[in-house]
């Protein structure tokens, strides 16, 4: 099977996310998507970081419905901060019979060789990329290992939505109806 891997902190998961990852298991050649619940990004402060077990049920939650969407809490098992190469390794050894690609936002690019062995990563498995509003130029727009795939231009931050909730405004039709009754109940974020 063909599953493209979707990393992120999903602090919390937002309709953005979901609208990419379906785009990315029905427009594409990829047979699912893996949410992969990243405990810690090295490139981000974990300040305002919901606890990666709590992340990970709104994740669940967010794509119940949906038979195409999975979430993996592969990274709660390793070392923090988990590096994407390492996690992409460890999943290969875990599921052989599989064959796996990175997705990732277009806006991620420009940062992209300061990652761990991207060039591995590259080598590897490859990149299924989508738009990002404001992407800076990057150097992969012919690269054979990187595939630009067509997908809605989703402007939504978890940045955004945790600001909205610590002011006391609605989140509604931003994330899934579990989700925000999940937020509201378990007072995340405030």
């Amino acid at each position: 099977m063909k599953i493209g891997l979707f990393f992120g902190s999903f602090n919390p998961i937002h309709i953005g996310h979901l609208i990419i990852a379906n785009t990315m298991a029905t427009a594409t050649d990829l047979e699912q998507v893996w949410f992969v619940v990243s405990p810690q990004n090295p490139f981000k402060k974990s300040k305002s970081l919901l606890h990666e077990f709590d992340r990970f049920d709104l994740v669940a939650r967010a794509i119940s419905d949906n038979s195409l969407l999975k979430a993996s809490d592969v990274e709660f098992h390793m070392p923090k901060p988990s590096y994407t190469i390492d996690t992409l390794v460890r999943i290969q050894e875990k599921f052989p019979q599989h064959e796996f690609r990175l997705i990732m936002g277009e806006d991620n690019l420009a940062q992209f060789p300061n990652w761990k062995n991207h060039d591995k990563i590259l080598e590897y498995v490859g990149l299924y990329v989508y738009p990002r509003p404001n992407s800076k130029p990057h150097l992969f727009k012919d690269h054979p290992s990187v595939q630009f795939i067509e997908a809605p231009l989703m402007d939504i931050s978890a940045t955004y939505l945790r600001q909205r909730i610590q002011s006391g405004q609605s989140i509604k039709y931003l994330v899934p109806e579990e989700v925000e009754q999940l937020i509201k109940l378990k007072k995340f974020y405030i």
